[in-house]
């Protein structure tokens, strides 16, 4: 008797072995796939506006301080101090400027590389909440490939490192279930959460505390759960105790009213929107993972009991429910919530991928596949032939349309496969994508900033300050001409133009038309603006 139970105790600790061992083999494969989709080409298009000029610009002011100066604790923003986030991100960004130069590749890689480590920490997740590896796999799989989690994670923002540092936290969450030790980062996910969008860190952890009221109450009254979030919410407090001693009431007002408390009811800077503005968002950019959406909240209703679905329901519930009151409605604020859809995705492809094989699939399913695949011929036909040919867009669409063809035509033969070609091929319909000069199409929304900048460069001028008429302020045309280039309304240009003796203007067309030919000396021209200056008395 002996002898076998020690039999079944070497066979248990190798399947144990062998299972961890799968699991680095996903870890490795999900994190290089991440990796990949987030850094290339990544710095072959500019910054845009408003997040990405804002914290670059941070960055290098950061990078800039003297010898001595307490920089990295009281950030600021064209010289004045900046109150709108703490600068933990600003900080990982500013060295990577001191070790691959000040550009776009470097602004946009710490954030990119926190997105992409959060890919594998799903996956880990799913390990903890799901009876079966698969499940795991097309979650993180699923989330990979969303594409507003591609693109704002790439961008010089702060959410996607807000979510990778949230995923950190939640891990240990359920892995403290077992082991107490793992309740120090829960700490310290929810300390790099605040240090990265401070409010946030509030709100995500009230879906941590939530979750575990309902799953794990026990962990609640724990001493280690306590002792941990006393110690990552410690450097946190360190950081607003500094702000508010060295700042004082300016801070508070600014600082915490004004740049933080103040979005939950009031718009700020006019960024408002009905309650139902981030179910819009969803169903705009989740496909087509969005034809899931419907089966999958269904499976996880009927397993609420479950600990995977309380995950999923509290965390889709809690924080859509949060973020749709608000007064301030901006598109990244729903970024958190994708991990969550795609749990909730990777819960109910597990479970297809478990059923008899040739079990016919749901008709909707089929029928939404191929529908995405008509428009997406059209759209590549379109491009192709249109008024406007691009044969990287011509390309991206008979991408995605061979995708959904084949995808659907398994789908309709029951065959399970169908799973891995649509997420082959959406994965490789995002490389197109990223690889292309679109996936930052606000940059279409306003004049280029660098060739402006480029051309003021280029004449060489003798002046500290060129003003453009342009009437509203641009955080990257600030950051690209370090602070040179300034836009000014049409009457302070008529000023400056009267009282400077010599001054410098980028000028549009029309307000070209508003200065005097005959004064006015022409120095260059580029891409509809003219950089103009008086003419001298001698000329």
């Amino acid at each position: 008797m002996q002898k076998e139970s020690f039999i079944w105790d070497r066979v248990e600790k190798q399947y144990r072995r062998m299972d961890k061992r799968i699991d680095r083999i996903w870890i490795v494969i999900l994190l290089v796939a991440a990796v990949i989709l987030f850094t290339i080409h990544l710095g072959d298009l500019p910054l845009r506006d408003w997040d990405e000029g804002t914290v670059a610009q941070v960055a290098r002011e950061l990078g800039r301080a003297p010898t001595g100066e307490m920089r990295w604790l009281f950030p600021t923003l064209g010289g004045e101090p900046y109150h709108n986030k703490p600068p933990l991100i600003h900080l990982m960004i500013a060295w990577a400027y001191s070790l691959g130069g000040v550009n776009e590749w470097t602004t946009r890689l710490p954030g990119a590389i926190l997105t992409a480590l959060s890919v594998p920490f799903l996956y880990s997740i799913g390990r903890e909440i799901f009876p079966c590896r698969i499940c795991a796999v097309y979650s993180a799989l699923v989330y990979l490939t969303m594409l507003p989690v591609v693109r704002h994670g790439r961008l010089a923002m702060l959410d996607g490192a807000a979510v990778c540092f949230f995923t950190i936290m939640l891990l240990c969450v359920l892995r403290s279930r077992r082991n107490l030790r793992y309740c120090l980062g829960v700490g310290i996910g929810f300390g790099l959460i605040c240090l990265t969008k401070s409010i946030l860190g509030i709100l995500l952890g009230v879906v941590a505390m939530i979750y575990l009221l309902w799953d794990t109450p026990r962990l609640l009254t724990s001493k280690y759960m306590w002792m941990g979030m006393f110690i990552g919410a410690a450097p946190v407090a360190f950081w607003y105790g500094a702000q508010w001693l060295h700042y004082g009431q300016n801070f508070v007002n600014k600082g915490m009213m004004n740049q933080s408390f103040s979005r939950i009811w009031t718009s700020v800077e006019n960024h408002s929107g009905p309650p139902w503005y981030y179910l819009l968002e969803i169903c705009k950019y989740t496909w087509p993972w969005l034809i899931f959406v419907p089966a999958s909240l269904r499976f996880t209703w009927e397993n609420r009991n479950l600990s995977w679905a309380k995950l999923v329901l509290v965390w889709l519930s809690v924080y859509l429910i949060a973020i749709s009151v608000m007064g301030t409605k901006l598109p990244w604020y729903v970024f958190p919530i994708y991990p969550a859809i795609a749990l909730m995705i990777g819960a109910k492809l597990g479970q297809v991928e478990n059923l008899p094989i040739l079990t016919p699939l749901p008709k909707f399913w089929i029928v939404m596949l191929s529908f995405l695949a008509l428009i997406s011929a059209v759209g590549s036909t379109y491009y192709s032939w249109g008024g406007t040919p691009s044969p990287e867009l011509q390309l991206i669409f008979a991408s995605l349309s061979v995708t959904m063809a084949l995808s659907a035509l398994r789908a309709q033969r029951g065959d399970r496969q169908f799973l891995k070609v649509l997420l082959w091929g959406t994965y490789v319909s995002l490389l197109l994508f990223v690889k292309s000069n679109y996936w930052v199409w606000e940059l279409n929304e306003d004049y280029p900033v660098k060739p402006v900048v480029q051309m003021v460069a280029q004449a060489n001028l003798q002046a500290n300050t060129v003003y453009i008429s342009s009437p509203h302020n641009r955080p990257s045309l600030e950051f690209y001409s370090d602070g040179t280039i300034k836009p000014a309304s049409p009457d302070n240009l008529k000023y400056y133009w009267e009282h400077d003796r010599q001054p410098y203007f980028l000028l549009d067309e029309n307000a070209l038309k508003d200065f005097p030919s005959a004064n006015v000396q022409v120095i260059a021209k580029q891409e509809g603006w003219t950089l103009v200056t008086k003419k001298s008395p001698s000329n």
